[in-house]
């Protein structure tokens, strides 16, 4: 892995069961590294096409062989394997992150908000659903909160970056919603933020806020230090979406980035919301709530 990726939300973080660290990270390495032959680099599109077709070919020599390390000479596999064999991890779930990263070696547009979340369906849910499994959580309700969480992140994600997606000649914002404000990609380009950006990136910056808002029960419903974990990634998600707001959607001046302010408020309200949930289940258990 090549450090100095920066990331807005904890990854395999110290808050998390130790015994899910290692499953974590394994995860991760998988998903950076395949998303860096999408995103890094110079390679045409043909070799990075190539470079994630490896992936494809080892996730199924993996498979073939039940989840068996030797099975594998790559690195990242062989600390990938025994996880997916612990845990039964869909392999579906990993071929469908390698599909989002080959469709950014060949899509660099988007029609509508449709096509967007198609592409989230595959680029954000599995690593939600990959931690549902490994958390031990097959609760349909929980998958589906799971699955607003990660689109809404990754809609966060487009948003905060849309200067750097610019420069790899990519825009994931719907078109047809950059028309109706007759937001022109010349415009990105300049980075200027005028009226109609601000008016345009607030309904953004809204669509964003609700699917995130409408998953934050999951943080919640997970227990113990799993559950805090879920939480101070969403409260990341609504920091992000602070500064967006606070900005009026300029993030060509500065892109919005988490500091260590935004952690210590995050830190807080995680502790804080779950102790103010058990304090009102207490009241409740007894009799303090009329029931």
């Amino acid at each position: 892995m090549t450090p100095g990726h920066y990331e807005n939300f904890p990854v395999g973080s110290v808050f998390l069961p130790r015994r899910l660290r290692a499953p974590i990270r394994a995860i991760y390495a998988f998903a950076r590294s395949a998303d860096d032959f999408a995103d890094e680099g110079d390679d045409p599109a043909e070799v990075r096409l190539a470079k994630l077709a490896t992936y494809h070919a080892h996730l199924d020599e993996l498979e073939r062989s039940g989840s068996d390390a030797n099975a594998v000479e790559h690195p990242i596999f062989k600390a990938l394997a025994p996880h997916i064999r612990q845990f039964n991890l869909p392999y579906p779930l990993f071929h469908d992150l390698l599909s989002a990263f080959e469709q950014d070696c060949t899509k660099t547009r988007y029609a509508h908000i449709g096509e967007v979340m198609d592409y989230c369906k595959r680029s954000a849910n599995p690593i939600g659903r990959l931690l549902l499994k490994l958390y031990g959580d097959e609760d349909a309700k929980h998958q589906a909160w799971s699955d607003g969480i990660c689109s809404a992140l990754q809609l966060i994600n487009f948003l905060q970056d849309v200067a750097v997606d610019w420069q790899k000649n990519r825009i994931y914002l719907p078109q047809d919603d950059m028309a109706k404000f007759g937001i022109s990609e010349r415009q990105i380009a300049d980075g200027r933020c005028d009226a109609l950006w601000q008016q345009f990136m607030k309904g953004q910056i809204e669509r964003a806020r609700r699917m995130l808002q409408a998953g934050a029960p999951l943080g919640l419903a997970l227990k113990g230090r799993v559950g805090f974990e879920m939480r101070l990634i969403i409260l990341g998600g609504e920091r992000i979406l602070m500064q967006l707001h606070e900005s009026r959607g300029d993030m060509f001046q500065q892109r919005p980035k988490l500091g260590w302010k935004d952690w210590l408020t995050m830190l807080w309200r995680a502790t804080f919301t779950q102790q103010k949930r058990n304090n009102k289940s207490a009241s409740c258990s007894s009799g303090g709530c009329g029931h």
